[in-house]
């Protein structure tokens, strides 16, 4: 099976690119010979189905990029060597960022933990198998990421990337006990037009939805890579909370599956629509 796989609409329709990074279930065998934890324990990390909400993308002319490996294994919503030194039993190379925040919670390019701060592995790794990773799987994913960003971008005048996620419903409360249903994340109005996100936003909350911006997630490494408003590109991550479609114990679909798939249909037809007909050809750069 292929690592990832990009699907393409039949006639590319709307300035869009969508990309699920974290909802891959293919797991490697030499993962599972190397982790500690069962089969369900190690899905903690999934974006379970958001692939699937998503995946009417290419109905409306927008490609959709998805992983089929799973985040435990390789996470490329970060730097390509966001590597922890803690998990290898050899010295890191040089040009390796070991610094970061997230390398500090575990959470780094090949990750050391899952939810829950879950440990993965057994025992230490070979840093030439992290490399292997990198070089199979992460630098051909961003490669074609930001080919169909480009194409999308030369061929409407700008692109808007939608980076598709979902967060468990026991999310960090924002204050009041807020637990918001969407979480919209533009790096703090770096990554694309203020515009846009608030035109995503008002969009998302007339169904109901409580949106928050920002909070708790603003958005990783592929909202802040791909995320050039001055150059055309224009990234926005939407953080869904998984309580309103899936079972998190089972990692089993609910009745609220098909409903919010509906709704995101009928959102991203708005939106596309509002684009057009705002923007015309170009977007702003971001206000």
């Amino acid at each position: 099976m292929p690592a990832f796989e990009i699907v393409e609409p039949s006639e590319p329709a709307i300035p869009f690119v969508f990309c699920s990074p974290h909802s891959g279930r293919d797991y490697p065998s030499d993962l599972m010979a190397a982790t500690r934890l069962g089969r369900e324990a190690i899905r903690r990390s999934e974006d379970v189905f958001v692939d699937e909400l998503f995946d009417f993308a290419p109905e409306f002319g927008a490609p959709l990029i998805r992983a089929r490996f799973p985040r435990a294994y390789l996470d490329v919503n970060r730097e390509p060597f966001e590597l922890d030194p803690k998990m290898f039993s050899d010295a890191l190379p040089g040009f390796v960022n070991s610094a970061s925040l997230r390398v500090a919670g575990g959470l780094g390019t090949v990750p050391r933990i899952v939810a829950e701060n879950e440990e993965i592995y057994r025992g230490m790794l070979p840093v030439a198998a992290a490399l292997r990773r990198i070089d199979a799987i992460y630098r051909p994913f961003h490669h074609s990421l930001d080919e169909l960003l480009t194409r999308t971008r030369d061929r409407f005048g700008f692109a808007i990337l939608i980076d598709c996620h979902s967060m468990p419903s026991s999310v960090r409360a924002l204050p009041g006990g807020r637990r918001p249903d969407i979480v919209i994340g533009d790096r703090y109005g770096t990554s694309a037009s203020g515009r846009l996100v608030a035109m995503a936003s008002a969009h998302l909350s007339s169904f109901g939805f409580d949106v928050a911006r920002n909070k708790p997630y603003a958005g990783g490494y592929i909202t802040e890579h791909y995320g050039r408003p001055a150059e055309g590109f224009h990234a926005i991550q939407v953080e869904i909370n998984r309580g309103l479609y899936a079972d998190e114990r089972t990692f089993r679909p609910h009745h609220g599956f098909p409903r919010l798939k509906e709704q995101l249909q009928t959102f991203v037809e708005r939106f596309a629509a509002d684009v057009a007909a705002q923007y015309g050809a170009r977007p702003a750069a971001a206000e």
